[in-house]
């Protein structure tokens, strides 16, 4: 297939699941192909922390985040940060003015500015600014941040000035109001971009909302563009929302979880600050092949923990590795067919019996011809 007129992307489907919305397919960027479906680590000032670049490489990374925001600023984003940092910042039509975290100075983002910012960085794939609110609020504002990230982004298309080598994606908003979040849709896939974000969700939100908007969104996007869901990273719903037609996903939770001495394996988490793991001299999952789990102990990286930060660097290598790991599982069982089987299998290692399922989840899955057994 090849790239949209003035796209610097390739987006080829190799295989698509039967029973389930789940795709497997390939990005070719100008950095390098990716493989979806993919999870991508978050290094919000361009590196990832407690990991460094070759490290990631070598775990098989072949994308990861940055923020526009962030980079901005040091040495000065995408909207998620209006939501994280709202106190700092007020929206108009014009963009966000943001108080700096760092120095109090009045900052100005506007679309103009953020694709500015994103094509010195150089990324391969650039976000519209889009003005997003949090999952829980509902009401007026929510429809006018809808047309606004419209708005904004044909500001963005306009202010792109390399398009022949640099990605800009749309990102659907709407909240968790259906005909919102349609009727971004519908605008936003008339524009000629190369790969679409879902926005807005993964805020705290009731999980029965969010994977309904999720679905709904992937019905309406085009097969032949790059889905790409927004602040998700948990096992589960990574796994769920690969089989209601998601391609991307990013999130800081491995990351910052394993700084907290969390350790994530395929029956959840172990707390490695936890006591118990003081005389337990295991590896934290025997059967991962990442350097941590290739050579050191349970027992020792607890030990760590009390007086030394090479104790969240192994524990981070850890978890970067088990999310890169799971979706090149995920993947390898749409091309050989054999997705359906997977979420059954994976179901039961992670809860043990059907009574322990989250409900969202299998209601989810329903959806998409799975009954789990």
């Amino acid at each position: 297939m090849a790239a949209p007129r003035g796209h610097a992307l390739v987006h080829r489907v190799l295989a698509e699941c039967p029973i389930t919305k789940a795709r497997a397919c390939e990005l070719t960027l100008p950095h390098g192909p990716v493989k979806t479906p993919v999870f991508m680590p978050v290094g919000t000032q361009g590196t990832m922390k407690g990991i460094t670049a070759d490290q990631l490489r070598d775990l098989g990374c072949e994308i990861c985040l940055g923020n526009t925001y962030h980079l901005g600023m040091r040495p000065d984003s995408g909207g998620f940060q209006m939501v994280s940092l709202v106190e700092l910042s007020k929206v108009t039509e014009e963009g966000v003015h943001f108080t700096s975290p760092y120095d109090n100075r009045e900052i100005l983002l506007t679309p103009e500015k953020s694709i500015e910012i994103q094509n010195a960085l150089g990324s391969d794939i650039m976000m519209q600014l889009d003005d997003v609110v949090s999952s829980t609020i509902s009401g007026p504002r929510v429809e006018e941040a809808m047309y606004r990230s419209i708005r904004w982004l044909d500001r963005c298309l306009a202010a792109n000035k390399r398009p022949e080598k640099q990605n800009l994606f749309a990102i659907i908003q709407g909240g968790l109001d259906a005909q919102l979040r349609k009727k971004c849709l519908e605008e936003m896939t008339k524009r000629n971009v190369p790969g679409f974000a879902i926005g807005g969700l993964s805020g705290g939100e009731e999980k029965d909302h969010f994977w309904k908007m999720v679905t709904l969104s992937t019905d309406h996007l085009p097969r032949d563009k790059p889905r790409y869901l927004m602040g998700v990273g948990y096992a589960t719903d990574l796994v769920v929302c690969v089989a209601l037609g998601c391609d991307m996903f990013d999130c800081v939770f491995p990351t910052r979880t394993a700084r907290f001495g969390s350790a994530l394996v395929p029956w959840g988490s172990l707390q490695i600050k936890s006591k118990q793991f003081a005389k337990d001299f295991q590896p934290i999952d025997k059967d991962c092949k990442c350097p941590t789990c290739l050579r050191y102990t349970r027992a020792y990286i607890h030990a760590l923990f009390k007086s030394d930060t090479a104790g969240m660097h192994h524990i981070t290598i850890h978890n970067i590795a088990y999310q890169l790991d799971l979706m090149r599982s995920v993947r390898e069982s749409i091309l050989k067919g054999h997705f359906p089987q997977f979420i059954q299998d994976f179901m039961k290692i992670m809860y043990g019996t059907k009574d322990k399922y989250p409900k969202w989840a299998v209601d989810a899955l329903e959806t998409v011809n799975i009954t789990l057994k």
